[in-house]
């Protein structure tokens, strides 16, 4: 069963666990687009096929928020947001190393096939993208750094690449850092800001990550999401019609497998 957030007749939110596809591949394994069509077909008794659009994607091992659209309208509109970059996605990550207090980054990046992972490149090299991101660290604990993330752009691989050229790559990342086996990468999204395509009122949703090296940082985690649901509580207070500006919190954090604490 999909952990669903919020849905209405054009969008649905919801939480993709960690090491499940957004959308389905060659491997047939699991994916998020699949098992929210599925969803809606028995919720709904809907037959044949059930229209659901992928807005965007989360790399598989990254869990956290995602906005589906249920028509061909919000599929437009809120794909409209993410080429203008007017959809909010913000990101929690655990570093290796202490990061810098605030940064940007701004690198260019290819995707090297042969290679099989994105590297940092030149500007004027073929194929070369820009990608941009903004991060402030939360908190520092046992050699390991708590950071929010801000995407300007959304290149594959771009924060795990981007924050290892900064010195300071995920805990628990295999491919861009020292990850061990059973340890499970520590970046989370974990903040989601658009315009409903219809309504146009701004929704805010805020979901949070456990287990793992993330209970290090349970204090901080804890404060965050009793503030963002203070937030909320407030602007419902205020807008308690049901069109109203619309916040949401998941009061559960889902659990990730322990990894231990060893880079």
């Amino acid at each position: 069963m999909p952990n669903i957030l919020y849905e209405d007749n054009h969008v649905i939110v919801a939480v993709k666990p960690p090491n499940m596809l957004s959308q389905a591949d060659k491997t047939r394994d699991a994916d998020m687009l699949s098992e929210l069509k599925e969803y809606i077909r028995i919720k709904y008794r809907k037959p044949g096929n059930v229209h659901l659009g992928l807005v965007h994607r989360l790399d598989r091992p990254v869990g956290g928020l995602m906005v589906f659209a249920r028509t061909s309208k919000a599929a437009a509109r809120l794909s409209a947001q993410m080429r203008e970059h007017a959809m909010g996605r913000e990101y929690l990550c655990v570093t290796e190393g202490l990061a810098k207090d605030k940064f940007t980054l701004i690198n260019y990046l290819i995707d090297n096939e042969r290679m099989n992972r994105v590297v940092v490149c030149d500007a004027d090299e073929r194929g070369a993208q820009e990608a941009i991101l903004h991060g402030r660290t939360l908190a520092r604990k046992n050699n390991t750094s708590l950071c929010a993330l801000r995407l300007e752009t959304g290149r594959k691989h771009q924060i795990r690449v981007q924050m290892r050229e900064m010195g300071n790559p995920l805990w628990g990342d295999h491919r861009y850092g020292h990850g061990m086996p059973g340890q499970q990468i520590a970046l989370w999204g974990y903040k989601l800001t658009f315009e409903h395509p219809t309504t146009h009122n701004i929704m805010t949703f805020q979901n949070l990550p456990c287990g793992s090296v993330w209970n290090s940082y349970g204090e901080e985690l804890t404060d965050m999401a009793v503030r963002f649901a203070n937030s909320a509580a407030a602007i419902l207070q205020e807008n308690p019609a049901p069109d109203a500006q619309a916040s949401a919190v998941s009061p559960e954090m889902p659990q990730q497998p322990d990894g231990g604490m060893n880079p």
